[in-house]
């Protein structure tokens, strides 16, 4: 019979694993199960939730470092930053109602072994990069640690680096620690109108390579700038490029206005200021255009060099009768696809083609159980994983399955 077991600590975290190794029986690992449907589905016969390990335990706002329970809610975590001004910069995504799960529900170690990231990425990077150390138990049954509470931490190997991005298949995290960072006082977006994928790439790359710091540039074509909630973007009428300004009132004032006037060629220009530009972003941070109650079809986040994105784009729209929009400068495609086999082989060829990644972030588990979730890894790469993964979980107990088949 299937159970879930719910530690109150680290020390029952321990227990449980040990058990699950003694009676060679895995565990799905979990924290708000908001992003459960991402990747192959599970094999497991029990559940480690994680969610009770929540709450923060250590907040210094003046060195800028958090600690917290890998269960506490990221919606925490946010409200106890925003009253120091201070913020997550690598700005996670909550895709859960894109998952048809309720909003909020993500956590912080959820984001963290996930290594998730939203619109700032091209500025501030992916979660592996605020991600200052951990405790965990790995599937030995064994307690561990790694990294500290400053940056510069150069004792030992990295393993930050591995855990984040692991999906919990090599260690169940028992405590987090990030970096934060303070928030911008003003926040403004430059919108600029009608242009095609190409002239938007185009444009965004344009911003990019100006002094005016950018930290965020995402196109939305005609078909999917209809359904935004923001009024600029929904009534424009036609595509949408936009450049995300963030720093003080005054400079914010000053690098917007001179990338109006050089962006001026490329279309009509307007501005959202601080509420609409927050709503946009969220949006686009959290694929809110494919989330619709009745949307069926399978969402992929496609990762590939700016140049190639919005050609690449194009293509399989048009092959895979889908929609597309781009974020990260045209680095980032959201796909969305009716086809019933997700469209994976077109895609894959696609990907190879320019270079980059692809992962199915919503399909039906039959889908997910039967094509690659993941990027399938080249050959030495898929042996380094193996052997990471025989030295953190050799009896494969922590999430078996979830990455890559046979795991």
């Amino acid at each position: 019979m299937a159970t879930v077991l719910r530690p109150d600590n680290a020390a029952q975290v321990r227990d449980a694993v040990a058990w699950a190794v003694s009676e060679e029986t895995p565990f799905e690992v979990l924290g708000g199960g908001s992003k459960r449907d991402i990747g192959r589905p599970g094999n497991a016969s029990h559940t480690l939730d994680l969610s009770t390990l929540r709450g923060i335990t250590l907040y210094e706002a003046e060195e800028l470092v958090l600690s917290a329970g890998p269960g506490t809610p990221i919606a925490e975590v946010n409200a106890a930053l925003a009253e120091r001004q201070q913020e997550l910069a690598f700005e996670p995504p909550d895709y859960g109602p894109l998952l048809g799960q309720d909003e909020g529900a993500g956590t912080l170690g959820g984001v963290i072994a996930a290594n998730l990231a939203g619109p700032r990425r091209i500025k501030s990077g992916a979660a592996r990069d605020h991600f200052l150390g951990f405790e965990a138990v790995s599937g030995r049954g064994e307690a561990f640690k790694s990294g500290g509470r400053v940056v510069k931490n150069v004792t030992g190997y990295d393993l930050c680096k591995v855990m984040a991005g692991s999906w919990g298949t090599l260690g169940a995290l028992t405590q987090v620690t990030v970096k934060v960072l303070p928030a911008a006082q003003k926040l403004r977006t430059v919108l600029v109108f009608g242009c095609d994928g190409a002239q938007a790439t185009a444009a965004m790359t344009l911003a990019l390579n100006t002094p005016y710091d950018v930290s965020a540039a995402a196109w939305l074509p005609d078909e999917i700038a209809v359904n935004s909630t923001t009024g600029y973007v929904r009534d424009s009428g036609g595509s949408v490029t936009a450049i995300r300004i963030e720093g003080p009132g005054p400079s914010v004032e000053y690098r917007c206005a001179a990338l109006r006037k050089l962006l001026g060629g490329f279309g009509q220009t307007e501005e959202l200021h601080g509420h609409n530009s927050a709503n946009f972003w969220r949006e686009v941070r959290d694929v809110r255009y494919f989330a619709s109650g009745g949307d069926p079809r399978v969402v992929w986040k496609i990762s590939v060099p700016p140049q190639a994105g919005a050609s690449l784009a194009a293509g399989l729209c048009d092959e895979l009768e889908g929609d597309a929009f781009l974020d990260w400068g045209g680095g980032l495609v959201w796909l969305a696809t009716p086809a019933t086999d997700g469209g994976h082989e077109a895609i894959r060829a696609a990907v190879a083609l320019c270079g980059g990644h692809a992962t199915v972030i919503r399909a039906p588990a039959e889908l997910r159980a039967a094509i690659p979730v993941f990027q399938p890894l080249d050959p030495g790469l898929a042996q380094l994983s193996q052997r990471l993964k025989e030295s953190f979980d050799p009896r494969r107990v922590l999430n078996p399955g979830r990455m890559q088949a046979g795991d």
